[in-house]
Protein backbone atom coordinates (compact mmCIF):
# COMPACT_ATOMS: atom_id res chain seq x y z
CA UNK A 1 0.00 0.00 0.00
CA UNK A 2 1.31 3.74 -0.91
CA UNK A 3 2.04 5.87 1.81
CA UNK A 4 0.17 9.18 1.14
CA UNK A 5 2.12 12.50 2.06
CA UNK A 6 0.31 16.16 2.26
CA UNK A 7 1.46 19.08 0.07
CA UNK A 8 1.50 21.02 3.00
CA UNK A 9 4.33 21.29 5.28
CA UNK A 10 4.70 22.93 8.41
CA UNK A 11 1.63 22.93 9.83
CA UNK A 12 1.28 23.15 13.79
CA UNK A 13 -0.55 20.32 14.99
CA UNK A 14 -1.94 21.93 17.82
CA UNK A 15 -3.85 24.37 16.10
CA UNK A 16 -4.29 22.47 13.17
CA UNK A 17 -6.15 19.38 11.37
CA UNK A 18 -5.97 17.71 7.88
CA UNK A 19 -8.09 15.63 6.04
CA UNK A 20 -7.62 13.72 2.43
CA UNK A 21 -9.63 12.18 -0.15
CA UNK A 22 -7.73 9.44 -2.42
CA UNK A 23 -8.41 8.70 -5.80
CA UNK A 24 -11.60 10.17 -6.17
CA UNK A 25 -13.41 9.25 -8.85
CA UNK A 26 -14.40 12.94 -9.99
CA UNK A 27 -13.36 15.51 -12.17
CA UNK A 28 -9.71 16.79 -11.58
CA UNK A 29 -10.71 19.73 -12.80
CA UNK A 30 -14.28 20.42 -11.28
CA UNK A 31 -12.20 19.63 -8.02
CA UNK A 32 -9.71 22.08 -8.60
CA UNK A 33 -12.15 25.10 -9.38
CA UNK A 34 -13.84 24.15 -5.75
CA UNK A 35 -10.71 23.93 -4.04
CA UNK A 36 -9.33 27.31 -4.96
CA UNK A 37 -13.21 29.04 -4.30
CA UNK A 38 -13.58 27.93 -1.04
CA UNK A 39 -9.92 28.42 0.47
CA UNK A 40 -9.27 30.72 2.95
CA UNK A 41 -13.18 30.21 3.81
CA UNK A 42 -14.83 29.89 6.92
CA UNK A 43 -15.48 26.17 7.79
CA UNK A 44 -19.01 26.84 8.21
CA UNK A 45 -19.44 29.20 5.47
CA UNK A 46 -17.54 26.73 2.90
CA UNK A 47 -19.83 24.01 4.11
CA UNK A 48 -22.72 26.22 3.71
CA UNK A 49 -20.92 26.91 -0.19
CA UNK A 50 -20.74 23.06 -1.30
CA UNK A 51 -24.23 22.63 0.17
CA UNK A 52 -25.79 25.55 -2.59
CA UNK A 53 -23.49 24.18 -5.22
CA UNK A 54 -24.99 20.36 -4.85
CA UNK A 55 -28.51 22.29 -4.78
CA UNK A 56 -27.87 24.46 -7.70
CA UNK A 57 -28.15 27.60 -5.88
CA UNK A 58 -24.87 29.13 -6.50
CA UNK A 59 -22.09 28.50 -9.29
CA UNK A 60 -18.32 27.68 -8.92
CA UNK A 61 -16.20 30.10 -10.97
CA UNK A 62 -14.17 28.45 -13.37
CA UNK A 63 -10.94 30.75 -13.64
CA UNK A 64 -8.82 28.29 -15.65
CA UNK A 65 -10.52 25.30 -17.07
CA UNK A 66 -13.37 27.87 -18.82
CA UNK A 67 -13.44 27.09 -22.45
CA UNK A 68 -16.77 26.89 -24.37
CA UNK A 69 -18.52 27.17 -20.40
CA UNK A 70 -21.60 28.70 -19.80
CA UNK A 71 -22.08 32.57 -17.94
CA UNK A 72 -24.25 31.52 -14.83
CA UNK A 73 -26.22 34.17 -12.74
CA UNK A 74 -24.51 35.13 -9.61
CA UNK A 75 -21.03 34.68 -9.90
CA UNK A 76 -18.38 37.56 -9.78
CA UNK A 77 -14.83 38.10 -10.76
CA UNK A 78 -14.83 35.07 -13.37
CA UNK A 79 -16.59 34.67 -16.89
CA UNK A 80 -17.69 31.18 -16.39
CA UNK A 81 -19.23 29.05 -13.99
CA UNK A 82 -20.59 25.95 -13.67
CA UNK A 83 -22.31 23.57 -10.67
CA UNK A 84 -20.27 20.64 -10.58
CA UNK A 85 -22.25 18.50 -8.15
CA UNK A 86 -20.59 15.15 -8.04
CA UNK A 87 -17.23 16.45 -7.40
CA UNK A 88 -18.64 19.14 -4.77
CA UNK A 89 -20.16 16.05 -2.51
CA UNK A 90 -17.07 14.25 -2.37
CA UNK A 91 -15.23 17.43 -1.58
CA UNK A 92 -17.99 17.96 1.34
CA UNK A 93 -17.04 14.49 2.67
CA UNK A 94 -13.78 15.29 2.80
CA UNK A 95 -14.24 18.77 4.48
CA UNK A 96 -16.51 16.53 7.10
CA UNK A 97 -14.16 14.09 7.80
CA UNK A 98 -11.51 17.30 8.49
CA UNK A 99 -14.27 18.83 10.74
CA UNK A 100 -14.78 15.25 12.57
CA UNK A 101 -10.67 15.44 12.85
CA UNK A 102 -11.21 18.69 14.60
CA UNK A 103 -13.50 17.63 17.36
CA UNK A 104 -11.50 14.76 18.47
CA UNK A 105 -8.43 16.85 18.87
CA UNK A 106 -10.68 19.02 20.84
CA UNK A 107 -10.11 21.83 18.60
CA UNK A 108 -13.26 24.92 18.33
CA UNK A 109 -14.91 23.92 15.09
CA UNK A 110 -16.91 27.15 15.37
CA UNK A 111 -13.30 29.35 14.40
CA UNK A 112 -12.16 27.34 11.76
CA UNK A 113 -10.59 28.36 8.65
CA UNK A 114 -9.45 26.29 5.54
CA UNK A 115 -5.73 27.26 5.21
CA UNK A 116 -4.78 24.34 2.60
CA UNK A 117 -7.85 23.15 -0.45
CA UNK A 118 -5.97 21.21 -3.21
CA UNK A 119 -6.90 19.00 -5.87
CA UNK A 120 -5.03 17.40 -8.12
CA UNK A 121 -5.04 14.14 -10.76
CA UNK A 122 -3.93 10.73 -9.74
CA UNK A 123 -3.37 7.92 -11.37
CA UNK A 124 -4.94 6.60 -14.46
CA UNK A 125 -7.46 3.43 -15.06
CA UNK A 126 -6.92 2.70 -19.05
CA UNK A 127 -9.73 0.87 -20.04
CA UNK A 128 -10.21 -0.14 -24.46
CA UNK A 129 -14.02 0.50 -26.24
CA UNK A 130 -14.52 -1.43 -29.11
CA UNK A 131 -14.35 -0.59 -32.50
CA UNK A 132 -15.57 -1.38 -36.00
CA UNK A 133 -13.34 -4.10 -37.71
CA UNK A 134 -12.11 -5.87 -34.73
CA UNK A 135 -9.84 -2.53 -33.16
CA UNK A 136 -10.03 -0.90 -29.91
CA UNK A 137 -9.60 2.71 -28.89
CA UNK A 138 -8.09 3.47 -25.42
CA UNK A 139 -10.81 5.37 -22.70
CA UNK A 140 -8.80 6.81 -19.59
CA UNK A 141 -10.41 7.52 -16.62
CA UNK A 142 -8.17 10.02 -13.92
CA UNK A 143 -9.05 9.81 -10.65
CA UNK A 144 -8.45 12.59 -8.25
CA UNK A 145 -7.09 13.53 -5.18
CA UNK A 146 -8.30 15.77 -2.85
CA UNK A 147 -6.59 17.47 0.25
CA UNK A 148 -7.89 20.01 2.64
CA UNK A 149 -6.21 21.54 6.07
CA UNK A 150 -7.90 23.28 8.41
CA UNK A 151 -6.58 25.73 11.23
CA UNK A 152 -8.44 27.05 14.34
CA UNK A 153 -8.36 31.30 13.97
CA UNK A 154 -8.49 33.42 17.60
CA UNK A 155 -11.96 33.76 18.63
CA UNK A 156 -12.98 37.22 18.40
CA UNK A 157 -12.60 39.36 21.79
CA UNK A 158 -15.93 39.64 23.06
CA UNK A 159 -16.42 43.58 24.09
CA UNK A 160 -18.23 44.53 27.51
Amino acid sequence: MPEWGYSVIELDPERTVKASGRELRISHKSAREICKTIKGMKLEQAKRFLRDVIEKKQPVPFRRFKKKQPHRHGVQKASAAKYPVKAAKYILKVLQNAEANAEFKGLDTENMRIIHASAYPGMKIKRFMPRAFGRASPRFETLTHVEIALQETAAPAEEA
